[in-house]
């Protein structure tokens, strides 16, 4: 055996250099859809609320965003959360997203993966049955239900915040497209969802169409967001934007499931899970439309094939509109440990991004 492979075998951590910056992350996925979860490293943000933790974040340290977010340590559509003490003493934490644009308000994927998480960090005393954990996002306090059976996580499910219908087939000019029909719901986040059926697209919700729908989705998005002035959550300013564009496939799938969700959102991120946040509005949508009622429940597959299920727990009034809070449903897995570091003499530690 030669000396080289010898030491290969002997010398197999790597300690960095003092000034290197070391953060220590969980990777998981819902659906297909990534979440790195940075448990260790990250500077301590400043502020009395998550809303206050993310604007600190984002005017203080958003190279580390892109750092963990970008290439070469993630991909352009990398998805990312940062843990934070909770808005008050009836919370568990709080809980900031991040992606390839910024920080999300909302985020159902990642409040289903950061929940197993907790049983399998023991973070909290699990036992069998349902697991609560109230967890405050930009958007407001999500409850989540992890169900344990004989010690082992078998899904999430968990209430969102008011979700609401801002307006039903709405029409929008698209310049290349022309005419698209749509509907805006809020679901923690705004979307404008497109209903295939209602528009002459040229492409499908298949990964075979994954460019297509990512360039048309950004086209809708934007001229959306030109021509739409009705994108105002009723209490938080921080929250009144545009998130993304949802395309939808009511038909019956081959699969069994009742519909087919594809969402493009941020810089053109594609979901690969059927969006938990777009699924929140999309209950809205349903019940405005009486196509869902108490004790039903949608199932909604994505890109992927992996499936949410939706359903209503409640209505109430939010501000101005008629809101429902909405259930969903999924599953998450741990897909590994890591421990990134960044050189200051790296000319790209700051991360860069091809699509």
């Amino acid at each position: 055996m030669s000396k080289v492979y010898q030491n290969i075998l002997k010398n197999s951590s790597f300690e960095p250099p003092k000034d290197w910056l070391q953060i220590k992350t969980i990777d998981m996925h819902t659906g297909g859809e990534p979440l790195r979860v940075i448990i260790d490293g990250f500077p301590e943000l400043k502020g009395n609320s998550v809303l206050e933790y993310r604007r600190y974040c984002k005017d203080n340290y958003d190279e580390l965003r892109t750092r963990l977010m970008f290439e070469p340590r993630g991909h352009a559509d990398m998805y990312g959360c940062i843990l934070t003490p909770p808005n008050d003493n009836e919370g568990d934490f709080g809980i900031l997203f991040l992606h390839n644009e910024g920080y999300s308000t909302m985020c159902g994927h990642a409040i289903i993966a950061i929940s197993t998480l907790a049983i399998e960090m023991n973070w909290i005393d699990a036992k069998e049955g349902d697991n609560i954990l109230k967890i405050d996002a930009p958007c407001g306090r999500i409850t989540s239900y992890t169900n344990v059976e004989y010690g082992k996580v078998t899904g999430v499910r968990f209430h969102c915040v008011p979700s609401f219908v801002v307006g039903l087939d709405k029409t929008v000019k698209v310049e290349g497209i022309g005419n698209v029909t749509y509907d805006l719901a809020y679901g923690g986040a705004f979307y404008a969802y497109v209903d295939m059926a209602k528009n002459n697209f040229n492409f499908d919700l298949t990964p075979s169409s994954y460019r297509k729908l990512i360039s048309t989705g950004m086209d809708i998005k934007h001229a959306v967001m030109k021509t739409n002035s009705e994108i105002l959550h009723p209490f938080e300013k921080d929250l009144s934007f545009l998130y993304g564009t949802i395309f939808i496939d009511n038909q019956k799938q081959k699969s069994g499931s009742d519909s087919r969700n594809v969402c493009i959102f941020a810089e053109g991120e594609v979901d690969r899970c059927p969006t938990g946040s777009g699924v929140s509005g999309r209950m809205a949508i349903h019940k405005a439309r009486k196509e869902i009622d108490y004790g039903e429940t949608m199932t909604i597959e994505s890109i992927t094939n992996s499936v949410f299920k939706g359903s209503i727990v409640s209505e109430e009034k939010y501000g101005n509109f008629n809101a429902i809070i909405p259930q969903v449903e999924g599953t998450a897995h741990i897909t590994g440990i890591q421990t990134f570091v960044i050189d200051p003499n790296d000319p790209m530690k700051n991360g860069f991004i091809l699509r």
